[in-house]
């Protein structure tokens, strides 16, 4: 390695965050933030960090595509019997992270894990590519396999299956709502001296405060 990657830093200077030009929702700040991210991100502004918890309290984390977001939460799809699945059957909490470097803008959002009704899953996976919907099939998520020729042999299987005709969801993929109870919003500034701002739920309503960086 050439480079020394403790002297790996870059100086921030974003837009400012002002807690009393903030909205009262989060939710509403988000969908601002993602926005703007979706315009000036070079790709994959709707990635985020899912952070789970397995029986033994260990933590595990991925990145997966958000792919819907409202005042009842922030959705993702997924397989059920994948190990993320098994995770939050048992430990249905889940934070996320989101990160726009372009934007310097980091948020962190915390809550618990519903599934999704079917019909919302239903919609979402008739929306899918085609390709993407043979995968849900094809694909035993986190299962090891022997090689990449198991994966196409499958793959052609699927295929021959369902030649001309539609795809149905498979009963074990589908979505599921992180319903969030903290936000927590970070824009870069310089000198390391960051805009921070959390939301936290209480009853119906959020409490904000700006914290220290």
């Amino acid at each position: 390695m050439t480079t020394d990657i403790a002297d790996v830093r870059r100086n921030y200077s974003g837009d400012h965050l002002d807690i009393r030009n903030s909205p009262d929702s989060p939710v509403t700040l988000f969908e601002d933030w993602l926005a703007q991210a979706l315009k000036q991100e070079n790709d994959d502004a709707n990635a985020m960090t899912l952070a789970t918890v397995d029986s033994l309290g260990m933590p595990h984390a991925r990145i997966v595509l958000l792919k819907g977001v409202d005042e009842h939460g922030l959705v993702f799809y997924t397989s059920y019997q994948s190990h993320k699945g098994a995770e939050l059957a048992n430990v249905p909490h889940a934070a996320l992270v989101f990160w726009w470097p372009v934007l310097q803008r980091q948020v962190r959002i915390e809550g618990r894990v519903v599934q999704v009704e079917d019909g919302e899953s239903d919609r979402y996976f008739q929306s899918r590519p085609r390709a993407s919907q043979l995968s849900a099939w094809i694909s035993q998520q986190g299962v090891e396999i022997p090689d990449r020729e198991w994966l196409e042999e499958r793959r052609h299987r699927f295929e021959q299956l369902y030649t001309d005709q539609s795809i149905d969801r498979p009963p074990h993929w589908g979505g599921y709502r992180v319903v969030p109870e903290v936000f927590e919003f970070w824009q870069g500034q310089s000198d390391r001296l960051h805009d921070r701002l959390r939301y936290r739920r209480h009853d119906n309503d959020w409490i904000k405060v700006r914290l220290a960086p």
